[in-house]
């Protein structure tokens, strides 16, 4: 707002020095201020006009004439002076139709009002807007679900349930069958909302009927009470978020007791299968005992039995007593000739083995020569 203080008054003052004696410097800035003063200018002008098409220019003239004296120019006049004046007037009667400070913020604090309610209406608005397609879209899934149900039940009971097995052709009882069972849930499904709908009725009733009777009682809530209201429900809310802070904290507990428990579990599984292996290896031990310990004792007993040979060895070893040479000799001699004998008759045998296949040669040669002379006899 501070560039708005330059007037006319300072431009004419401008116009008075001789341009010729200014640099390009001083005149490129003294245009850009000019410019800037311009547009700060039109857009106090269209912030002005704005509130001039909201408000009715008499109403803010008497209220300006009641607040600041006889002595300040009114807006009114401001807006009459500003239609009449002409170029031979300008400098003199400019200074007189500019607002001042006050003016200029009262009205843009009203336009940043109206702004800020402009706002909130559009968003309140946009939020109905939003609701209405939250609950278009929750309708059209619902529908939609409905649609992918019915079709899929479709599907399995009449194009694959009612076709006939010897035609391949659709059943049409079943299909009736079908149609009716749905038009029947249909019925009970409107039934239903229609009964839901007479009970929501009659509790709109009595609500209004309890709403009526607290207006004549006196008893309907005023500003001040929303106000507590709002107040308690601002404490609740930062109760609640305090308990939902307390309760995400014992949820992180929660899950790092949980992760440590799953920890524990997995190493009380690694060592109860360790346990379990331990116990059958220490009983496939005690078996293996069991049988080293019945093998020790049939060690001792054949070790007893091989000490008790050893022993009756031992006593023969020691009475033995070693016969004469004479009788060493007679019995080599007794030896050699069986010897002899056993050879003799081993060839005697031979030869006679041989006597015999000889013999049984001959008696074949005898039989076919004789078979073969006489064969009406065989």
């Amino acid at each position: 707002m501070a560039m708005s203080d330059v007037d006319v008054s300072s431009s004419l003052d401008h116009d008075e020095e001789p341009l010729a004696e200014l640099t390009d410097e001083e005149l490129y800035s003294l245009v850009q201020e000019t410019v800037h003063a311009n547009d700060v200018l039109k857009n106090e002008t269209t912030m002005f006009e704005k509130y001039l098409k909201r408000v009715d220019p008499k109403d803010i003239g008497l209220q300006q004439t009641a607040t600041q004296g006889p002595t300040q120019p009114v807006i009114e006049q401001s807006h009459r002076g500003l239609r009449k004046r002409s170029r031979s007037r300008g400098p003199s009667l400019d200074r007189h139709l500019k607002l001042n400070a006050e003016q200029k913020c009262d009205i843009a604090q009203r336009e940043l009002e109206e702004l800020r309610d402009d706002i909130e209406k559009r968003r309140d608005e946009s939020e109905k807007i939003l609701d209405n397609f939250r609950a278009v879209m929750e309708e059209a899934d619902i529908r939609s679900a409905e649609i992918k149900k019915a079709s899929y039940e479709f599907e399995r009971d009449v194009v694959k349930g009612a076709v006939n097995q010897r035609t391949n052709k659709v059943i049409a009882e079943r299909v009736s069958r079908y149609i009716e069972d749905k038009l029947r849930a249909r019925d009970t499904t409107i039934e239903k909302l229609r009964l839901k709908n007479s009970t929501l009725k009659v509790q709109k009733r009595k609500l209004h009927m309890q709403l009526k009777q607290k207006e004549e009682m006196g008893e309907v809530l005023h500003e001040v009470d929303f106000n507590q209201l709002k107040i308690e429900n601002q404490q609740y809310l930062e109760k609640i978020d305090e308990k939902n802070q307390d309760l995400l904290r014992l949820k992180l507990m929660d899950g790092n007791v949980q992760q440590i428990l799953n920890t524990y579990k997995k190493k009380l599984h690694t060592l109860t299968m360790e346990s379990s292996r331990l116990k059958l290896e220490i009983q496939q031990r005690n078996e293996l005992l069991s049988k080293i310990d019945t093998e020790t004792l049939m060690v001792e007993k054949e070790r007893t039995k091989a000490e008790t040979l050893n022993s009756k060895l031992k006593q023969q070893l020691a009475d033995y007593k070693v016969p004469d040479v004479l009788d060493y000799v007679t019995e080599r001699a007794d030896l050699y000739e069986l010897n002899k004998t056993v050879h003799m008759w081993e060839r005697k045998v031979e030869i006679a083995r041989m006597a015999l296949k000889t013999n049984q040669k001959t008696w074949r040669k005898l039989q076919m020569v004789h078979q073969e002379q006489n064969p009406w006899k065989s």
